[in-house]
């Protein structure tokens, strides 16, 4: 499964209590010389394989027996730090309401596991980069749904402080959680596009966060901005 077609070294562990999906995912992502670790039918295997294999990505059912992907994705993620694997979270249906509690645990966005071969290598390189797997649109769209929903939140992380960003910052960040991508950004605050990544990751890496979907979530449990908000 070594010597990646489009980049090296790219490791991945998939848990899904079905096999089929395993296999199916694990065959995707080896042609493109991926390498599948570990497989996983629940979410303790999961945590398992990652200690064990050290992966650069985890494709994590969230219906699983036993522990379920948004518990081992909270394990995961609170064992290993900023160092650990980027999380995707697998749903059948598009907008689970499972999904809000996975992002708010850590996951770096979701797939529906009808996704093509060619979006399921896309999106492990992508998280595994550092962006964010949701596209503007529906991470808005996702927020905006279940943001209210008290018996949708995990009990609340560690504070994070807003006043620690510069207001350009405080701005950006309003601005991307209503959907807006970076070079809409750039054009809404007539900023070059290497501007406003720069200020996307200084608001990353002031807040502690892993990508911009975890960005959008903290914009609303803040209070930054509040479902339905379109501007």
């Amino acid at each position: 499964m070594a010597g990646g077609v489009s980049g090296p070294g790219l490791r991945a562990v998939i848990a899904d209590d079905q096999a089929l999906v395993r296999t199916g995912f694990g065959m995707i992502l080896a042609a493109d010389g991926i390498e599948v670790t570990a497989e996983a039918a629940d979410g303790a295997e999961a945590v398992d394989a990652v200690r064990r294999t050290r992966p650069d990505v985890v494709l994590m059912d969230i219906r699983m027996p036993g522990m379920d992907g948004i518990e081992a994705t909270r394990r995961i993620l609170t064992e290993e730090g900023a160092a650990g694997p980027r999380v995707i979270i697998l749903t059948t249906y598009d907008l689970d309401h499972y999904v809000y509690a996975a992002l708010t645990a850590g996951a770096s966005g979701f797939l529906l596991k009808d996704v093509t071969p060619e979006h399921l290598v896309a999106a492990v390189r992508l998280v595994q980069s550092g962006d964010a797997l949701l596209a503007p649109a529906i991470t808005r769209r996702l927020i905006e749904r279940f943001a209210h929903r008290e018996e949708a939140r995990p009990a609340p992380g560690p504070h994070r402080d807003l006043s620690e960003l510069t207001p350009r910052e405080t701005e950006v960040l309003r601005l991307l959680a209503t959907g807006l991508s970076n070079a809409e950004l750039a054009d809404r605050l007539f900023l070059s596009p290497t501007t406003v990544k720069t200020h996307v990751g200084r608001i990353l890496s002031k807040l502690d966060l892993r990508d911009r979907v975890q960005a959008v979530v903290l914009a609303y449990e803040t209070g930054l901005i509040t479902p339905g908000a379109a501007d």
